[in-house]
């Protein structure tokens, strides 16, 4: 009889163990897709609120950030070739995913200020930990990234002189709500 307990006890522990490896293998995928639409949806956002604004002084700005931003980010993965901890390729430094994330979330900030940087950036800093979740990056390629992602914006882009402006960002159980209002 306690022989036959302690398999039932084995086959219920491996069986709780597989399910646990599941749901966490299953929440890692949930964070990097979470990340992955960050890493599109930021930038569309940051430029996007340019052009709703009419704020074409802005769009420059941001355009020459990215692409600053860009040049440099690849620039630094092909000249460094640091392999990934998941050794899947040698893209690993900096973390491109992190330095257009910040560039973006910096963008924001710089233009239209902290009120609507500080969302921008909690969303770019979790961009930075989906890819060390994801075993894509380490700390330093996270950081790196991130240093990058600033400075691009900062060489180009001056505060917005209108103050008529309302940038919102919601979050729930479903997803992210972000509104914008401009008052003409």
């Amino acid at each position: 009889m306690n022989v036959l307990c302690n398999k039932k006890a084995i086959i219920t522990i491996a069986l709780s163990f597989l399910f646990c490896v599941q749901f966490v293998k299953a929440q890692n995928q949930t964070i990097e897709t979470t990340g992955d639409i960050i890493l599109y949806s930021l930038p569309a956002i940051a430029l996007g609120s340019t052009l709703v604004l009419k704020d074409y002084q802005g769009t420059g700005q941001f355009a020459k950030g990215f692409a600053l931003n860009q040049a440099v980010t690849f620039g630094l993965k092909l000249a460094i070739n640091k392999p990934r901890p998941d050794l899947s390729n040698n893209n690993a430094f900096p973390s491109g995913h992190t330095s257009t994330t910040f560039q973006s979330a910096a963008f924001i900030q710089r233009r239209y200020g902290w009120e609507y940087g500080i969302p921008a950036y909690v969303l770019a800093g979790f961009t930075g930990y989906s890819r060390i979740e994801a075993d894509k990056h380490d700390i330093l390629d996270i950081l790196a990234g991130a240093v990058i992602g600033i400075g691009s914006t900062y060489l180009f882009t001056k505060p917005y002189e209108k103050q008529n402006m309302q940038l919102t960002l919601t979050s729930g159980d479903d997803g992210f709500l972000v509104g914008f209002n401009y008052q003409f």
